[in-house]
């Protein structure tokens, strides 16, 4: 792949951010700055937009090396110093800047761009929530979200006499010998259990900040205030109500139907949660892969075989050292893929051992980091940052168009049949999971004066909604009580995750096209991944030849879809 990073034309080309004194000239410059025409305020924003590429792949880098390594004190404190003393400058300057351009006599000339009504939509609401006084705590509240990653880094468990971290010791519960299961299972959850407390703690600070967050912007809850700051143009609560009913009419009845073949096939008279990893057919987990090389090395031959530029994509990342894959003690939990907005090659993270699912969430992560490259000829940063509901559905998509390749991570029709039923079951699994931890941010953030006894019984009461009636958690229920302790977005990125469950859907749809016509269906995905953020939510699904549609109707449809597929396996 030819690839070249833009030169710079506002900043030095060897600047670099250092402290806030380094970087406030340069927002004073855009400030103070005559725009005399259109074509001045077009050069204004492409300024502007460099310097956001700057200062964010400056703050990426300092989380991506403070999650690689926890442990490293010198490395929280540079994200920490980001965090406390740059950003909380930032906003302020943001603020101004957006007012500058919203006040400009070209603005309408402008508005009529490609792209430049959404980022123009995008700075309106910027300017209706920003309040000079959240300030602090939203910086506050970014230093109390980091703690998260810290806490959960830090836990492992015993077994056999050697220290094993949680993501390691969650692959024995993969084991046919379901004693090893369920000590397992109690070794992970009571490690858990130890920082209930802890974690409970933070979540009731955290809710209690973004609340007041919310209060002072003038809105009545934070669930409205982040429905506003995130841009959520095209949907509302409302229609998130209507997805959580869908979801439980036509997808947690199959949920049923999985875990009663499950109970049936491994022969036993209780199903607990220990028995939901192992394969049914009483064979060993499988293992796709030996090691982050060869899981690189497999997956960039299925992007190749796919289309080559998506292997490309991959080729320049392992180049520039843009992954760290493998799970290792002090490394946050979880994966992502970070946009790098100067350089345009993102960095992939995750926690590798050897299952199905790290190999699904590198095929998901390089759907991301392909969106990012696709990306790389939009003129503005901000054209480049899509809604989340546009960015999963780059990296869904790419866990189900690339299924006619898995055969490179499995050399027997067995075990490749075994991996895609799994990983179709999953997406079976996943609405219903989605649901739940959306439904429960309502509710923590309609009631944000809740005690933890009352957080934890409405915890159950949504949680069952979208759960099987089959597995028994009897001599559990402490373990079940805080299981929504272990999904991050809860503590980082509140109201983030819905998105999967848009995106899934839209995923399936992608699938659907492309199975139906593999060169159209493929051609759609990349067109309307190249268009970013210049279109809204349901143009760019358009572009792509899909329906931004969670109604009972389209979920049905799509279900059926997948149940058809699994039973040609």
């Amino acid at each position: 792949m030819e690839f070249e990073i833009k030169e710079r034309q506002f900043l030095p080309k060897n600047f670099k951010v250092k402290d806030w004194d380094t970087l406030k000239p340069y927002f004073d410059k855009l400030l103070d700055a005559e725009i005399n025409s259109a074509e001045d305020f077009e050069n204004w924003f492409a300024n502007l937009s460099e310097l956001e590429a700057v200062v964010s792949e400056d703050m990426a880098w300092r989380y991506i090396k403070m999650t690689c390594d926890t442990t490293d004190e010198k490395l929280a404190a540079s994200f920490e110093d980001f965090v406390r003393n740059i950003q909380p400058h930032i906003a302020p300057y943001s603020d101004k800047l957006n007012r500058k351009a919203l006040a400009s006599p070209y603005l309408s000339s402008v508005r009529e761009k490609e792209g430049y009504n959404i980022m123009i939509r995008e700075m309106e609401k910027d300017v209706k929530i920003f309040r000079e006084e959240n300030i602090p705590l939203q910086t506050e509240i970014s230093s109390l979200s980091q703690k998260y990653g810290s806490i959960s880094g830090a836990m492992d468990i015993v077994h056999d006499g050697k220290e094993m971290t949680l993501q390691h010791a969650a692959v024995k519960l993969q084991s046919t010998d379901r004693k090893l299961r369920e000590e397992i299972y109690r070794k992970i959850s009571s490690r858990r259990f130890e920082d209930k407390e802890k974690l409970d703690n933070l979540f009731t600070e955290l809710v209690k900040l973004r609340t007041e967050v919310a209060k002072n912007a003038g809105f009545d809850n934070f669930r409205d205030y982040m429905f506003s700051a995130m841009g959520r143009f095209d949907y509302s609560p409302q229609d998130c109500f209507d997805f959580h009913e869908s979801v439980k009419s036509e997808v947690v009845p199959l949920l049923n139907d999985i875990a009663k073949e499950r109970k049936e096939k491994l022969k036993i008279d209780s199903l607990r949660p220990w028995d939901k990893a192992v394969d049914i057919s009483g064979k060993e987990a499988l293992k796709p892969f030996k090691g982050a090389d060869d899981l690189t090395e497999k997956t960039i031959k299925v992007f190749n075989k796919l289309d080559p530029f998506l292997g490309s994509c991959l080729t320049k990342m392992v180049e520039m050292k843009h992954l760290d894959l493998e799970s290792r003690k002090g490394k946050s939990p979880g994966g992502y893929n970070y946009p790098l907005s100067e350089t345009g090659v993102p960095f992939i993270f995750m926690n590798a051992t050897s299952t199905l699912r790290d190999m699904v969430t590198l095929l998901h992560e390089g759907g991301h980091a392909v969106h990012s490259f696709l990306m790389n000829d939009l003129a503005l940063t901000d054209f480049k940052n899509p809604p989340s509901e546009v960015a999963e559905l780059a990296s869904m998509s790419m866990e189900l168009i690339t299924l006619d390749y898995w055969d490179t991570f499995f050399d027997n029709e067995e075990d490749l049949k075994r991996a895609k039923t799994d990983h179709l079951q999953g997406i079976i699994e996943t609405l219903p999971w989605v649901a739940t931890i959306d439904k429960f941010q309502h509710w923590i953030y309609e009631n944000p004066a809740h005690r933890v006894e009352e957080r934890t019984k409405a915890w159950n009461e949504i949680l069952d909604d979208f759960s099987d009636s089959i597995t028994d958690y009897s001599g559990l229920e402490k373990f079940k009580d805080n299981l929504w302790q272990k999904q991050l977005h809860l503590y980082e990125v509140p109201f983030y995750y819905i998105e999967y469950g848009m995106a899934q859907l839209g995923a399936v749809a992608v699938w659907k096209n492309y199975k139906a016509d593999p060169v159209k269906g493929l051609a759609s995905y990349k067109k309307a991944l190249k268009m970013g953020y210049t279109k809204s939510i349901p143009e760019v699904y358009e572009a792509a030849d899909i329906k931004f549609d969670f109604s009972k109707k389209n979920i049905s449809e799509l279900m059926k879809f997948v149940k058809e597929e699994m039973q040609k396996l």
